[in-house]
Formats: C-alpha cells, sequence, structure tokens
C-alpha cells in the first residue's frame, strides 16, 4: 500500500496535481473525471495505493465501497439523472488505463448522453453449475 510515485492518482491525493474535490476523509478521495464522459462523472478511490480490486484487502474495499451510496445520492440530489452506472475496470485487457483502484460513478440522463455499455449474452454457451462450482472451490 503506501503511494506510487508515478500514479497520477497518489499525486492527486497528495495535492501535486489540481482536481476537482467532491469528497475526502482519511481513506477515500472522490473527484471529478477530467473527461467527464457525463455530467457529474466521479472517480471514487482508495488514498492508499492498490493497483486493482485483485490487489485490494477486504478493508480497503469496505472502507472505499461504504462511500458509493452517499455519493451516488449527492449526484442525483445535484443533477437529477435518470440513473446511474458503477464501474470499475481491472487491468488493461478490461479497459483500466490509471493502476490505481477506482469506481466510476456516471450519472445517466437518457440514451444519447455519451455512455453505452453493451452487453452480449451467452445463455447457452456455458455450463453455469460447473462453473459455480469451480469458482466456490477458489473462495
Amino acid at each position: 500500500m503506501g503511494t506510487h510515485e508515478d500514479c497520477i492518482f497518489c499525486k492527486i491525493v497528495a495535492g501535486d496535481i489540481p482536481s476537482a474535490k467532491v469528497y475526502e476523509d482519511e481513506d477515500v478521495y472522490a473527484f471529478l473525471d477530467i473527461s467527464q464522459v457525463t455530467k457529474g462523472h466521479t472517480l471514487v478511490i482508495p488514498k492508499n495505493h492498490s493497483k486493482n480490486i485483485y490487489e485490494t484487502d477486504e478493508a480497503l474495499a469496505a472502507k472505499l465501497f461504504a462511500h458509493v451510496p452517499k455519493i451516488a445520492n449527492a449526484l442525483k440530489e445535484t443533477f437529477q439523472p435518470a440513473g446511474i452506472n458503477i464501474l470499475n475496470n481491472n487491468e488493461e485487457a478490461a479497459g483500466q488505463s490509471v493502476f490505481h483502484l477506482h469506481i466510476h460513478l456516471i450519472p445517466r440522463y437518457d440514451e444519447t448522453d455519451g455512455f453505452k455499455p453493451n452487453w452480449i449474452t451467452h445463455e447457452d454457451k456455458y455450463d453455469l453449475a460447473d462453473m459455480a462450482s469451480k469458482i466456490s472451490t477458489n473462495l
């Protein structure tokens, strides 16, 4: 844990790079994403560097995720979006571009607001019981 000198989010937490801060406490920092996919697009990060969800212990995850409803409700109160997407990318293959754990809160206004998740389902492709059993053995 701690900070990584080459991490842009660690530099934001340290105050070396400016940000539009939404919330801060001893464990968590939330700020407006500079790219603003939709109005109010906010990032919620742990102050201590953790690369991604795989490297995050339960205590840190509890502190981080505990703040998501509060910040989401503040976005709802402020902008009255029709909904919100909560997104977390882990590793480059999943779209992670900053390797410091972060949760995107993306207010949704309508189908033309700039964000479009693309779900392609495969209902008959996998044996769900077999997969569930295999995952369970790794918990």
